[in-house]
């Protein structure tokens, strides 16, 4: 049973102690009887750090304590995330392997646009203007402990945002709504009817950890390399880099609360294209043409060397 926050090393997450006052005492914070000795990532202490500090400000404002101790505390800043985009090769050849799939649309739909998991799960045929070809997102699917699946907020406020839809996946998604319409013909009444893009065939949404198993099968089917799911939302972001797309755009589509954001996450692909475009100039400069040695109809006469008396 879970110890609430020290029950931590049951999931494979226990924050590192001392190995050799461990062997002295019993594990505090482990419900399995052993300390995995595994360190919480820096990214999930500066997002624990976050928490904990905005809530003793709180404190402070409404005169509950004098100060707030989380300020005297330091963290570092926690490095990106890595990620495996796939080449603009590899994501042709995930889209034609998913030609087929019964969640194909959604396949397509997420590395066209780079929506979240839940913000994909989430969507309702409200949601869709398919003949106006745009998407609004409003809500995220994601499974609680007290409710089970439910629809929550989006992210931030800026991850609630208008998208266009490009022209494949309207057609992919008008063949989705037939098929779904088929489905639903086949179930009992009681479970038509929930609303959502994607559901599985008896009309109840799909769970997450379900379409992640989806996609693992679609990688093999591809013969491509394991990614993780939302991967593919970084794969939107990067191939549109270097396609030239301006960062604001980017940062729209994805739903980024600040442009900083989107400029942190994908700096290693900015630096790439400012070495190929330092490249180039360097291959331009290196193949210059000879001088004119004729005036270039300039305003400005050639130089010429003064005559020797």
């Amino acid at each position: 049973m879970s110890c609430g926050p020290f029950a931590s090393a049951a999931r494979a997450i226990d924050a590192g102690r001392d190995p050799n006052a461990q062997a002295s005492r019993r594990p505090r914070c482990c419900s399995l009887g052993r300390c995995c000795h595994k360190r919480l990532s820096p990214l999930t202490l500066a997002y624990i750090h976050s928490v904990l500090k905005f809530a003793l400000e709180h404190a402070v404002r409404e005169e509950e304590i004098p100060r707030n101790v989380a300020r005297n505390v330091r963290t570092g800043t926690p490095r990106p995330r890595r990620f495996n985009p796939l080449t603009a090769d590899e994501a042709r050849q995930l889209l034609t392997a998913a030609q087929g799939h019964r969640l194909a649309s959604l396949f397509e739909l997420a590395l066209r646009t780079g929506l979240r998991k839940g913000e994909l799960l989430g969507l309702h045929w409200e949601d869709l203007d398919l003949d106006g070809g745009t998407a609004s997102i409003r809500r995220t699917l994601q499974r609680t402990r007290s409710s089970g699946m439910a629809g929550l907020p989006t992210k931030t406020i800026s991850s609630e945002r208008r998208i266009a839809l490009p022209a494949p996946c309207i057609t992919s998604l008008r063949a989705h709504r037939q098929r779904q319409a088929k489905e639903r013909n086949q179930v009992v009444a009681d479970l038509q009817g929930s609303g959502y893009v994607f559901t599985r065939p008896d009309g109840h949404p799909i769970e997450p950890a379900t379409l992640t198993r989806h996609f693992n099968g679609l990688l093999r089917d591809a013969h491509l390399r394991p990614i993780r799911f939302h991967d593919l939302r970084h794969s939107t972001a990067t191939l549109l880099l270097e396609q030239g797309v301006e960062l604001v755009v980017i940062k729209e589509l994805l739903g980024h609360a600040h442009i900083g954001v989107t400029a942190t996450v994908y700096a290693h692909v900015r630096l790439r294209l400012q070495r190929q475009a330092i490249d180039l100039l360097g291959h331009a400069l290196s193949n210059l043409p000879e001088a004119a040695t004729e005036p270039d109809g300039g305003d400005e006469p050639p130089l010429r060397a003064a005559p020797v008396h």
